[in-house]
């Protein structure tokens, strides 16, 4: 899977568990401070990406993420082979 559908998914999944739009989800944005999720809403991203990607994130590695950009490099390798 090629970068650019990796962050359009990202997107999309981000949308919708922070409900905001998904035009607001740019790869330098900072989960909590720019897009306002909270502790448990960060599982919940985590939770939403291994869904969406069908995938089995490494939750320690995964919450460590702190941007959108961060985030899809972080499951690029996880979908791309």
């Amino acid at each position: 899977m090629e970068r650019e559908e990796i962050l359009k998914h990202v997107k999309k999944v981000t949308a919708i568990i922070l409900n905001i739009d998904e035009d607001e989800c740019t790869e330098d944005k900072d989960f909590t401070a720019d897009l306002g999720a909270e502790s448990i809403q960060s599982v919940e991203l985590m939770a939403g990406f291994n869904a969406e990607f069908e995938i089995d994130l490494d939750e320690e590695g995964a919450l460590e993420c702190q941007t959108v950009g961060m985030a899809v490099d972080y499951i690029a390798p996880y979908v791309q082979g």
